[in-house]
């Protein structure tokens, strides 16, 4: 890590292990939320699939937070039944959706329909119940430097980064991938007032070297759009 030049303004948290890395994002998170119902009605959390957040979910979902005015979304889902080991809708309802956390408002980007595509409208009109914009983002990233589910190889990505677009999700269909996506676009995500960005492994570090190294080709490695000012480093082994 002490070889990675990270941007002005990129404050990193550095661990020895898994746990205490959680347990310090969970406990930033649960200070950002709570300032925030101090002075807002609601507030808003954005949250990754796979397993490196697994134990910051657990940390999180026992935080003393007025959890009922707490609005709970994923980042992106694989367009699979809630039942399904791949789903990340089951893997935030059986490890952040429990203890004082189960009062939150969940809004799940699977819907029915046969396709992510044929399913946007209905999926739009589920956010429009959302806190937006978002108050906490917490992303991964993919060793192709994907985050999200906006994949450098998925034929929808210019879409999915316009910034321009008025649309809050996009269907994603990456080569890579065994399943179709959804995921909520760039404008929406870079709009977070509170961004982390969780990561563990060696490997995620040579990943993030790359996306360094070339700033401007967010198209090649989109996680590259939200290496700025402002976003926290939260890494473990």
């Amino acid at each position: 890590m002490s070889d990675l030049t990270l941007p002005d303004g990129v404050i990193a948290h550095l661990g020895s292990s898994a746990e205490p890395v959680a347990q310090s994002l969970a406990d930033e998170v649960a200070n950002v939320l709570s300032e925030r119902l101090s002075s807002a009605p609601r507030a808003s959390l954005a949250v990754s699939g796979g397993s490196t957040p697994v134990p910051f979910f657990r940390a999180l979902s026992d935080k003393n937070l007025d959890w009922c005015r707490v609005d709970i979304v994923l980042v992106d889902e694989r367009w699979v039944d809630e039942n399904d080991p791949a789903s990340n809708t089951r893997l935030v309802k059986d490890n952040l959706l429990q203890g004082p956390c189960a009062q939150a408002r969940f809004f799940s980007l699977k819907q029915p329909g046969e396709s992510p595509a044929a399913a946007l409208s209905e999926v739009e009109k589920v956010l429009d119940g959302l806190w937006f914009p978002l108050d906490v983002l917490i992303l991964g990233m993919g060793t192709d430097g994907h985050t999200a589910s906006l994949f450098p190889d998925a034929p929808e990505l210019p879409e999915a980064l316009a910034l321009g677009g008025s649309a809050r999700v996009a269907a994603m269909t990456p080569i890579s991938q065994p399943q179709q996506r959804i995921t909520l676009t760039f404008p929406v995500l870079a709009a977070a007032g509170y961004t982390a960005l969780h990561l563990r492994g060696d490997d995620k570090l040579e990943t993030l070297a790359r996306a360094l190294a070339h700033p401007n080709q967010i198209e090649a490695m989109p996680v590259r759009g939200f290496l700025k000012p402002g976003l926290r480093l939260f890494w473990s082994p």
